[in-house]
Parts: structure tokens; C-alpha cells; sequence
């Protein structure tokens, strides 16, 4: 008896779509068994219209439109993938967990509840399939008054989660978000702010790669001890929890301001490792706020493969084990594209998939919307 779910994800770093073939009936490894990942790149022009999509353009509508129908073409192509390389047939698969990609998230901003934004055309999605989809997976936890993210910190209870141990998981996508799995079972989690998306934007700029491999470049810098400073001065980095952030905060022109106040020469390099120790600086101080007692940090997303970034990250945590989650069985890589399988999953039970620990919402809410199945092309 199988119970295999697909995840999608497509994050911040707007780098491409991974996916996860998952089952989740039970076996002696725990949770869950990853059958198949498969991954892909977004193409330039696709990556750099999500990015313009995150700030108000001419013709924007329309522009998104077209844009979640090129999105929902490449998770296609990841879905075909994974049933290919697993020779898993479409009708054994439950349903697809299709987040879509953040372009706006301003929850109770405006009128109180605010709104948070993802690019998705599910529906096609569904037709391109032949499997049923469940996407909108934030917008009821808003609807209830919570904050809309981060939401894997209640699969990381699921996965991670050790009866009587404090544990970090830490999240590196293009934001960083924390996650606290409290020795009591407590679960509290938050955006701790900028991830990889500066510091991508910033090696794209000046070096033409889309990111900083390894952190060698980073690694070859310094620190701007000024520029640091100022960065860290954002009031959001004093905010109490929940909250949560994104794009909308943490872009190109705050990094400018930034720049713009430091009077001495800039390096590029320079300017890499400060922002490598920004995103190492932001989250060990919220790991020391919130999880203190924590001896164990795991590390999940993109930049868990930045050894730079993981070494600066050990270096202001001393006394805590900070390593990838694939230690604990689970690829960090392949975190965030699991989670959303495992939200399909508990949407098809019906059954909440949210922590108003983490959110902030007036209680646990049943989260996504279903699109049934279409007979595939």
C-alpha cells in the first residue's frame, strides 16, 4: 500500500523548481521515503520576470498571468520527471503540493488582514497532470489573522522533532526563517530576514553567476564592519513573533541605502562577505534569542550548501552542532519541496496544517484549495 504525494517548490532564490516524489505509508525509516527529486532551472527570462513581478510594473496583471502559466509549464516538467525516473504511474499519485511563487506578502498590512501574493496557474497545472493539485496553501492562515509563513515549521516538528531535545531547524532559502522544536514539544517559528537573495543579486551583478559557490567569493572578502552595522540597525530584526517577510522588505534598493550611507570605497568582494555575514549574523542572533537551549541546529535550503556561510554561522554559535539537515536523513535541498507534499496530504485528510505558534492566527486551519485532475496531455 503506497501513499505517494508530489511537492513543488520554488522559493525566494527564484534560482528554479525542485520536486519531491514522496510516500508516506508507514515504513521503519520514519516519516516519510523520497522515491524521486528531480530539479529545474528557470530560464532568464522567466527568473528575471518573477523578480520584476515582486515591485508594481506596467501591465503587471496581465504579465503575471503569463507568468504563473510558464511557472506551471516547469512544474510540469518536474512532475513527468519524477514519474519517469520512479516509473511511478500519474494514477498512483494522490496530489501535487504547488506552493507557486511569492511575488507580494504584506499580511495585516492595509486593512488589517493584508494579503499575501503567490504566482500559480494550478488549474493548468491540473490539465498538464493529470493529477489532482492543491495550491493556495497561505492564504487561509491569513484570512485567520496569521501571518502566512513560514509554514514548514510544523512538518519540521513532523520530520525533525525529538521527545525531551531543543533543536533548531533553520531554513536558507531567499529569506531565512527559524524554527523552534522546544524540548516540550513547543513549536515557534518566524522569518529571521535575507537568506541568499542578496547576496544572489549582489554575485549576479558582479560576477555574472547566479550565486556564490560554496561562498568562495564571500570567503575571499571582508567584512565591512560599517555597512554590517547599518544593515543590522532594521527594525525588523527587533520585531517580536510571529513575523514574517520577504522581497517586499529585503531587495536591491534597501541594499543601496545601505551602500549609499557608507562613505569609504567599497569592493564588490567586500560587499559578498558582508552580506554573507549579515545572513549569518541575523539568524545565530534570533538561534540565541528564541532557541538557547538548543544544542542542535539544522540547516536546510539552498545555503546549507555555502560552506562559507555554514562556518560563519558555526563561528557566532559555539557550543551548537550546526550542520545540514541531511544528517538527520533529509536532504536539505529536498526540506521545503517534502513539506509540500506533506501539506497536499493533510489537506486531502482534511486536517489542519497550521500552528498558530508560529503564524500568529486565531487557530489551526485546514489550508489549501483543490483542483481535480484533468486527463493528462
Amino acid at each position: 500500500m503506497t501513499e505517494r504525494y508530489i511537492g513543488l517548490m520554488s522559493g525566494t532564490s527564484l534560482d528554479g523548481a525542485d520536486g519531491v516524489l514522496v510516500d508516506f505509508a508507514p515504513h521503519a525509516g520514519g516519516l516519510l521515503r523520497v522515491l524521486a527529486h528531480q530539479y529545474r532551472p528557470f530560464a532568464p527570462a522567466l527568473a528575471a520576470e518573477l523578480l520584476a513581478l515582486n515591485t508594481p510594473g506596467k501591465d503587471e496583471l496581465h504579465r503575471a498571468a503569463l507568468a504563473a502559466n510558464a511557472l506551471a509549464r516547469v512544474y510540469a516538467d518536474v512532475v513527468e520527471a519524477l514519474l519517469e525516473t520512479s516509473g511511478t504511474p500519474r494514477q498512483e499519485v494522490m496530489a501535487i503540493g504547488a506552493h507557486g511563487q511569492t511575488v507580494r506578502h504584506r499580511p495585516q498590512e492595509f486593512d488589517g488582514t493584508g494579503y499575501t501574493l503567490q504566482i500559480n496557474s494550478p488549474a493548468l497545472l491540473a490539465e498538464l497532470c493529470g493529477i489532482d493539485v492543491v495550491a493556495d496553501l497561505r492564504s487561509r492562515d491569513v484570512a485567520a489573522g496569521g501571518q502566512g509563513a513560514p509554514l514548514v515549521p510544523v512538518f519540521h516538528r513532523a520530520v525533525f522533532g525529538i521527545d525531551g531535545e531543543t533543536i533548531g531547524v533553520l531554513n536558507l532559502g531567499g529569506i531565512s526563517n527559524l524554527t523552534t522544536l522546544g524540548a516540550n514539544g513547543s513549536v515557534t517559528g518566524f522569518d529571521c530576514g535575507p537568506g541568499n537573495a542578496l547576496m544572489d543579486h549582489w554575485c549576479q551583478t558582479h560576477t555574472g553567476r547566479p550565486f556564490d559557490d560554496g561562498g568562495a567569493w564571500a570567503a575571499s572578502g571582508r567584512v565591512i564592519a560599517p555597512l554590517l552595522n547599518g544593515m543590522l540597525t532594521d527594525p525588523y530584526f527587533e520585531l517580536p513573533a510571529p513575523k514574517s517577510t520577504g522581497r517586499d522588505r529585503f531587495h536591491a534598493a534597501w541594499l543601496g541605502t545601505h551602500l549609499h550611507s557608507v562613505t569609504a570605497t567599497l569592493e564588490p568582494v567586500d560587499v559578498q562577505a558582508t552580506l554573507a555575514e549579515l545572513t549569518a549574523a541575523c539568524c545565530a542572533n534570533d538561534v540565541l534569542r528564541h532557541a538557547p537551549h538548543a544544542a542542535e541546529l539544522l540547516v536546510c535550503g539552498g545555503g546549507a550548501r555555502n560552506q562559507y556561510l555554514m562556518q560563519r554561522l558555526a563561528a557566532r554559535l559555539p557550543g551548537v552542532k550546526v550542520k545540514p539537515s541531511d544528517e538527520r536523513g533529509l536532504p536539505a535541498t529536498q526540506v521545503e519541496a517534502c513539506a509540500f507534499a506533506w501539506f497536499a496530504r493533510a489537506f486531502c485528510a482534511r486536517e489542519a496544517a497550521s500552528l498558530a505558534s508560529v503564524t500568529g492566527a486565531r487557530g489551526a486551519r485546514v489550508l489549501g484549495a483543490l483542483y481535480p485532475a484533468g486527463p493528462p496531455r
